[in-house]
C-alpha cells in the first residue's frame, strides 16, 4: 500500500508549501491577468471553442472534490500557460485558484536566474531538473502528490518533455507521472490536447497570432501490475489517450 501523501512530506516541506501557495493566491490579481494579457494581446493568440472548455472544466470540478491532475502534450516552452488560459479565465482563477494548476517547469529553462526563481515561485511553480538528481526529482513528485491529495489541481507532461517529431510519442511516456498517479487514492487524470494550427513540430514559443485547437478527455487509469511496471503502465495509458485525441484532433482540421 503506498505512503500516504502527506506522511511522506515533511512538516517544514508542507508549511513551504502552504506559505507558497497563499503568497502566489495574494499576488494572484497581478500576475494571473498579466499572463492572460500576454497571450492575448501581446502574442496575439486565440483558443478555438475556449468557452465550451472552460465550462466543461468547471463542471467536471463541481462534479468531484478528487484528486485532479492535469496531462497534456508538450510542444513549445509556454504550453503550462497556454493551457491554464484554455481551461479558465483570470477572473475564474482568482475565485477559485485551487482549480489553476501547478506545474513543474523545467528548472533550466525557468528558474536559472534570480528573476525566473521568484517568477516561478510565485507562479505555483515547482521546477524541477529533467533528468537530473534522482532525489530532488522525487522531492518534487512528493510535493505534487502531497498538493492533489489536498483538492489543489496540478499539471504535467507525461512525455518528460517537448516532442522533437511534434507529435505525441507513446514511448516517451515519463514513469514519474505513472508514479503520482499510483501514490494518490482516487487520482483522475485531464488529459488535454492542445495545438496551434501553425504547429508544425516543436518550437520555443507557438507562432505569433496563432489559433489553438483543445480537447479534455478524463481518465481514470487503473493497471494491476506492481512498482515500477505500474507506473510505467499508467503513464503509458495517459500518453497513449494523449495520442488518439492527437489523432482526433488532426484529423478534424482536414
Amino acid at each position: 500500500m503506498p505512503t500516504p501523501p502527506a506522511a511522506a512530506l515533511s512538516l517544514r516541506s508542507r508549511l513551504a508549501l502552504y506559505v507558497q501557495r497563499e503568497l502566489d493566491r495574494l499576488l494572484g490579481p497581478i500576475w494571473i491577468p498579466a499572463i492572460a494579457i500576454a497571450l492575448r494581446i501581446g502574442l496575439g493568440y486565440r483558443i478555438e471553442g475556449v468557452e465550451h472548455t472552460r465550462a466543461a472544466y468547471r463542471r467536471l470540478r463541481r462534479e468531484t472534490d478528487g484528486p485532479l491532475l492535469v496531462c497534456a502534450n508538450h510542444l513549445t516552452m509556454i504550453d503550462s500557460a497556454l493551457v491554464a488560459w484554455a481551461l479558465g479565465s483570470p477572473a475564474s482563477w482568482l475565485v477559485h485558484f485551487s482549480s489553476l494548476p501547478w506545474n513543474a517547469p523545467e528548472r533550466r529553462n525557468f528558474a536559472a536566474s534570480l528573476g525566473t526563481r521568484v517568477a516561478s515561485y510565485v507562479m505555483k511553480c515547482l521546477p524541477i531538473t529533467r533528468g537530473g538528481d534522482r532525489g530532488e526529482v522525487s522531492g518534487v513528485l512528493e510535493r505534487f502528490k502531497y498538493l492533489l491529495a489536498r483538492g489543489e489541481v496540478v499539471l504535467l507532461f507525461p512525455e518528460g518533455g517537448r516532442s522533437r517529431t511534434g507529435r505525441v510519442e507513446i514511448e516517451s511516456a515519463a514513469q514519474g507521472v505513472g508514479r503520482v498517479v499510483a501514490a494518490v487514492p482516487g487520482c483522475r487524470v485531464l488529459c488535454v490536447y492542445l495545438r496551434g494550427r501553425r504547429q508544425a513540430s516543436w518550437s520555443t514559443l507557438p507562432a505569433r497570432g496563432d489559433r489553438f485547437d483543445v480537447a479534455l478527455e478524463l481518465l481514470e487509469p487503473r493497471s494491476a501490475l506492481q512498482g515500477m511496471r505500474r507506473s510505467r503502465d499508467l503513464a503509458r495509458q495517459i500518453v497513449a489517450t494523449l495520442a488518439e485525441m492527437e489523432r482526433r484532433v488532426l484529423d478534424g482540421r482536414q
